[in-house]
């Protein structure tokens, strides 16, 4: 039930996906141990996204928001960031400033969660 939405720029290639796509996976697989893993890519051009008030000024800096379930495990989530961040990192060298890509985890309690018509807590 891990959900990630990754925003960053357009342009690289389907094989340069697959591959941040598969690495990202197994690092939630990994911390989580929870099934259905679902990574949304938005793509934007340059032009639509500003930074501190400027549109296309600099390269975008990548954004990843992981929504899931609560995880009390600081070594897990650090190991998990670092491979979100490299396989990023690696996917849009060139084409975004990923050395300030920014990774936000909301992070719900199983009983606030819902899967295939049932709470996870059950």
């Amino acid at each position: 039930m891990p959900q990630l939405l990754i925003e960053a720029p357009a342009g690289i290639g389907e094989g340069a996906k697959q591959q941040m796509m598969k690495r990202i996976t197994e690092a939630v697989d990994a911390a989580f141990s929870q099934p259905d893993v679902r990574i949304w890519l938005r793509e934007y051009q340059p032009g639509n996204v500003a930074q501190d008030g400027r549109i296309g000024a600099e390269p975008v800096r990548p954004l990843c928001f992981l929504e899931v379930p609560e995880l009390s495990d600081l070594d897990a989530k650090r190991e998990m960031v670092g491979v979100i961040h490299a396989a990023i990192a690696e996917a849009y060298e060139g084409l975004a400033n990923t050395d300030e890509t920014l990774i936000l985890m909301n992070h719900y309690p199983l009983e606030n969660a819902g899967w295939a018509g049932r709470l996870m807590a059950e």
